[in-house]
């Protein structure tokens, strides 16, 4: 029939595409890094080629259920129009077999790399970020990224759980450093795109309580989050390597979100050149501070 647009056939790259790759290497990473940092060195082949492929298909499994889920607005803001579930390339009813398929295969697969209470864990950050984040807190409140960042705060539990089969008080620590990190790098990107967010319902701080209140938000974040990468190292759990990494890490921290401060008190708004520094250098900052402490404890502990 004339005008009828009739959807291409999904590819193997739709079905990468419907995981989320990039959120994967960041949630992979404090996955691995939690890992060495647990066993002060190597983990072991099986544990760690296991974690990382159950890792990958929690992760990716988590990414197709929102975008199941969020399609409706998915298809009104530019950044994410082109995803699979909102052309149709990959129809509901499949999209939803593949994550499930996923959440089944990774429980599976880390529950025989290492043991039963990292796949549980496993699970249940799946279960927070679709149940808990997604589908209720996102279109609910303002502070939908800082309770639904205790999604992205998991992996590290199941890493360290992957190795030692319990979770110790550094295992929260490396919870909790996650948790408050996650407000600082998400809000630098909801202020670079806040105008989609408003255009689609979505209650983002920054359209509502403002650009200087989530700012200085922003600060408050940053500063917790250095605090918690002080606190393992007075604990002795970490050595002077980590330290200094650390310090010089967290400086440069420092110094971004206060410049972007500098911006909002000075009655400017603020624009991506202004939040993307900030944005970028979250996750430089989040994997390099994860590497020094797995350094450090392989080196020196």
């Amino acid at each position: 029939m004339a005008g009828v647009v009739i959807p291409r056939r999904a590819t193997w790259r739709d079905y990468v595409v419907l995981t989320k790759p990039k959120v994967i290497s960041l949630l992979l990473l404090t996955t691995v890094g939690a890992m060495f940092i647990a066993a002060s060195g190597f983990p072991g082949l099986i544990p760690l080629l296991g974690l990382i492929v159950g890792g990958a298909m929690s992760a990716g499994a988590a990414g197709a259920f929102n975008m199941v889920f969020d399609r409706d607005i998915d298809g009104r803001m530019k950044r994410t129009a082109s995803r699979p579930t909102v052309t149709d390339v990959i129809p509901t009813r499949d999209a939803l077999l593949f994550a499930g398929a996923l959440t089944v295969a990774s429980f599976v697969t880390i529950w025989a790399a290492s043991n039963l209470l990292a796949a549980l864990l496993s699970w249940a950050g799946i279960a927070f970020y679709v149940l808990i984040y997604t589908m209720w807190l996102k279109r609910s409140t303002w502070q939908n990224i800082v309770i639904g960042g205790a999604a992205g705060a998991v992996p590290p539990l199941v890493g360290w759980a992957a190795v030692t089969g319990d979770l110790s008080l550094l295992a929260w620590m490396l919870f909790a450093l996650v948790f408050m990190w996650t407000p600082v790098h998400f809000w630098a990107l909801a202020l670079m795109i806040k105008d989609d967010y408003v255009a689609v319902g979505i209650p983002m701080a920054p359209s509502v309580i403002g650009e200087r209140a989530t700012v200085i938000q922003m600060v408050m974040y940053a500063a917790l989050t250095i605090l918690l990468t002080v606190i393992p190292f007075a604990l002795n759990a970490f050595g002077i390597g980590y330290f200094l990494a650390a310090l010089a890490l967290n400086v440069v921290l420092a110094l971004r979100v206060l410049r972007l401060f500098a911006v909002v008190r000075s009655g400017a708004k603020v624009d991506r050149a202004s939040a993307l520094p900030v944005y970028k250098y979250s996750m430089l900052y989040l994997a390099l501070l994860f590497l020094s402490m797995a350094l450090d404890r392989a080196l020196f502990v």
